[in-house]
């Protein structure tokens, strides 16, 4: 087979690009940056905890200059973001309408920030007393991955409620690569938040989970499978958690009329798309069969 050059390559891609105009329009695009979007992740969290993650003192009057200068530069890196995501989901929208728009996202976000804070706070108090093996708030907060998804939901959420396209999933996907957890930003969350271990939890769009709720590794708090898929947008597809509901590993939870009482608690495994009232204890009857060395090879067991 002959190898093309570089000038049929390209000739090519312009074939492609031509036939998806919706995606490689012949003017510039508006997108914002992930990188950019990642970058404000680590510098919000170093305005809300300064001196855990990065070399500057936690504590002298400096740091007034320093957490002004970090203001100031996540506002300025916000905006710009928001804006670019403004103009990319409505095309008729002039800059100077998104310009206005942006800056108000920015003002309102930063003002959320110590009520984040506040949350924040009750999130790692949780793991803390969740988990034997803490040894302190401090370990919480630098080391444990639940920590870190929780944070980033807790500011994408602000976006979303917002209403800030594109960038409250951008950054909710970032935890998700780094973490395995996956929260939607659109969620809502109670305080004293607990995720324990976290890989493969997965936690839907319209889900309601109140405060002082326990979840393990491995849960999905998910929707029904439907054939309808856009249809829905917007209305309620994901389960409801009461306040001290604990889920324990690799269960799941579907449905948006599914609704966990306070006080129940889910055993690992589970299956549930069906409410569940307060104080319940949902246990899977699952058959655990035991197979001596020397017992006869069962009939149905088949090699594949």
């Amino acid at each position: 087979m002959k190898s093309c050059g570089v000038a049929e390559r390209l000739a090519a891609m312009n074939v492609e690009y031509a036939a998806e105009k919706s995606f490689f329009g012949g003017t510039r695009r508006h997108f914002p940056s992930r990188s950019a979007c990642v970058e404000l992740i680590s510098d919000i969290r170093r305005l809300l905890f300064p001196g855990y993650f990065d070399n500057e003192s936690a504590a002298g009057e400096s740091n007034d200059y320093l957490t002004r200068e970090r203001i100031l530069h996540i506002e300025r890196v916000l905006q710009g973001q928001v804006l670019e995501a403004l103009l990319f989901d409505d095309g008729d929208l002039s800059r100077d309408e998104a310009g206005k728009r942006a800056s108000h996202v920015a003002n309102v976000f930063l003002d959320s920030l110590p009520q984040v804070l506040e949350l924040l706070m009750t999130d790692i108090q949780a793991l803390y007393d969740g988990d034997p093996a803490a040894g302190s708030l401090e370990e919480v907060l630098v080391a444990y991955p639940g920590l870190y998804a929780i944070f980033v939901y807790r500011i994408a959420h602000v976006l979303y409620g917002l209403n800030v396209p594109l960038i409250p999933r951008l950054m909710s996907e970032h935890a998700h690569s780094k973490t395995g957890i996956d929260i939607n930003p659109g969620a809502n969350i109670g305080k004293y938040f607990f995720i324990d271990h976290g890989t493969g939890v997965v936690i839907g769009e319209t889900t309601d989970i109140g405060d002082h709720v326990k979840i393990y590794q491995g849960v999905t708090l998910g929707a029904l499978s439907t054939r309808k898929g856009q249809l829905l947008s917007g209305k309620k597809r994901h389960p409801t958690l009461g306040d001290y509901v604990t889920v324990y590993s690799n269960a799941s939870i579907l449905g948006g009329e599914t609704v966990i009482g306070s006080g129940a608690v889910i055993s690992g495994s589970a299956f549930v798309c069906e409410s569940v009232p307060q104080n319940a204890r949902v246990i899977l009857n699952q058959e655990t069969i035991v197979h001596k060395p020397d017992d006869a090879e069962p009939a149905w067991c088949y090699v594949i």
